[in-house]
């Protein structure tokens, strides 16, 4: 097996990624560090070429034999691969209900925060694991919506700014533009054992500087919805998977989070999940 080439296997389906060029290989192999396998002889799922363009200053990108986009830098080179993995994983995996939520473990059990993009979903993941949560991801959470059982999409926890001093950042962390990779190997708690049972649903509201931090419990019809908003994939599931969002509702207690302080709001998301 060359070094060239990454093996990862993706919610049960292997992807082999290559790229001749080293600095693509690294950040790469930092965010995609959780999913690491060692090299295969078995024939790939997903296979991906990372090419430079000769003449050029950039890259291009290949799914198999065709080439899917191009991009000037290492860190866009991720941003479309990270695109197109999701995609294609949920094309090969349409059972899983997929939901734009970081996914965490506490005790044996998940929780999911979500959130749009920017809602502050890694930062607050960033202090909950500094507080007995375990990592499975940042922002892509793949539920089962037979078991209620939530899947592990552990890529590298991406920050757009520095936490708060009082949640400083380790050493290992990969800074591209305007992103702080934090590799799955630099994280202050160890991977969560997932799949595990889906028991909190938080739906974050992002609102710098407020404190205290507060919640509202939810009833499953009005989670469902705030749920059903950011699913992925709903199309996959019947009925437009609205009655998908609302049976992992169900299982789930549920609340509106308004984050403040985050020391305080990790302590109040903790007292929620005991």
């Amino acid at each position: 097996m060359t070094p060239e080439t990454l093996w990862l296997t993706v919610l049960e389906r292997l992807v082999r990624i290559h790229s001749d060029d080293a600095e693509v290989r690294e950040l790469l192999a930092c965010n995609y560090g959780g999913m690491r396998v060692p090299g295969s002889e078995a024939r790939a799922n997903l296979e991906y070429r990372v090419a430079t363009i000769e003449g050029e200053e950039g890259f291009s990108l290949h799914r198999g034999a065709r080439e899917i986009g191009r991009a000037r830098s290492p860190a866009a080179v991720l941003f479309l691969l990270k695109q197109d993995v999701v995609v294609e994983i949920q094309r090969a995996r349409p059972d899983l209900y997929f939901v734009h939520a970081a996914a965490l473990e506490h005790e044996g059990r998940a929780l999911l925060l979500v959130a749009e993009s920017g809602g502050g979903k890694s930062t607050t993941t960033w202090a909950l694991l500094h507080h007995g949560f375990l990592y499975g991801s940042d922002e892509l959470a793949p539920v089962d919506p037979r078991t209620g059982r939530v899947h592990g999409f552990p890529s590298a926890l991406c920050l757009k700014a520095p936490p708060p001093d009082s949640f400083p950042l380790p050493a290992g962390v990969i800074r591209a533009a305007r992103t702080h990779y934090v590799p799955v190997e630099c994280l202050p708690a160890p991977l969560a054992r997932f799949p595990s049972p889906l028991a909190t649903i938080f739906f974050m509201q992002y609102r710098p500087g407020a404190a205290p931090p507060s919640v509202r419990e939810l009833g499953a019809a009005e989670a469902g919805a705030r749920l059903f908003a950011q699913a992925l994939n709903a199309l996959a599931h019947p009925r437009e998977g609205l009655d998908a969002a609302i049976d992992i509702a169900r299982r789930s207690r549920c609340f509106s989070l308004e984050t403040g302080d985050l020391a305080a709001t990790s302590q109040l998301v903790l007292s929620k999940c005991s």
